[in-house]
């Protein structure tokens, strides 16, 4: 094993570790926003949840590619690549899934009713998000890893789509503003759409603005 690939091996095991946090935690995290925002009628709080879904996918793929580095393969760039424009498309889900959504809430004038669950579920990940994104990017920067960079840019988008239902949800409850929420989602839409055409160029890298 060269000494490029065993300083390689520290922060890929880091990076282990916070894609693993990552599955477990969304998973949990998507079964409560979808349970509590069915039952409040929440569109953005179910679409938080699906969000939660995808972060769980490309999580997993960057898990597999990383364990595999780690059992002592070399990095396949063509892998990589392909695991890349994967998270790419996950982008593109999201940007349409809330479009499509705030579109209807907006049209149909659709109110959610007040939910608790839904604002402690989406305030606890404005906290957990952002430190996660920083971690997995910086990994990502010491290894080399656009596909871990790639990673932790969904996961701050996430964090960005846990402030603005966060957003929406207490605007609801305290002044009775229901669009604020699809409004917030179209601007999320636009960052996702960024974001996922860097991921497919290869290209993405995740600052800490």
């Amino acid at each position: 094993m060269s000494a490029a690939t065993i300083e390689r091996a520290v922060p890929a095991r880091k990076a282990v570790r916070y894609a693993q946090f990552t599955i477990g935690y969304n998973l949990i995290e998507g079964v409560v926003a979808v349970a509590a925002g069915t039952v409040a009628g929440a569109v953005s709080l179910v679409g938080f949840g699906v969000d939660s879904g995808i972060e769980v996918a490309a999580a997993t793929v960057v898990l597999v590619r990383l364990l595999a580095e780690l059992r002592g393969g070399e990095p396949d760039e063509a892998k990589e690549r392909r695991a890349l424009k994967f998270i790419a498309i996950t982008f593109f889900v999201l940007a349409a899934y809330v479009v499509f959504e705030g579109a209807r809430d907006l049209i149909t004038g659709e109110e959610p009713s007040l939910s608790v669950v839904g604002i402690v579920i989406t305030g606890l990940s404005i906290v957990i998000m952002p430190w996660l994104a920083h971690a997995k990017r910086k990994a990502g920067e010491q290894m080399g890893s656009k596909l871990v960079i790639a990673d932790a840019a969904e996961t701050k988008l996430c964090a960005w789509l846990s402030v603005s239902t966060f957003v929406g949800l207490v605007a609801f409850a305290v002044f009775g503003l229901a669009w604020i929420d699809a409004v917030a989602g179209f601007v999320i839409a636009v960052f996702a759409i960024i974001e996922g055409k860097e991921a497919w160029e290869g290209e993405l890298v995740c600052d800490d603005d």
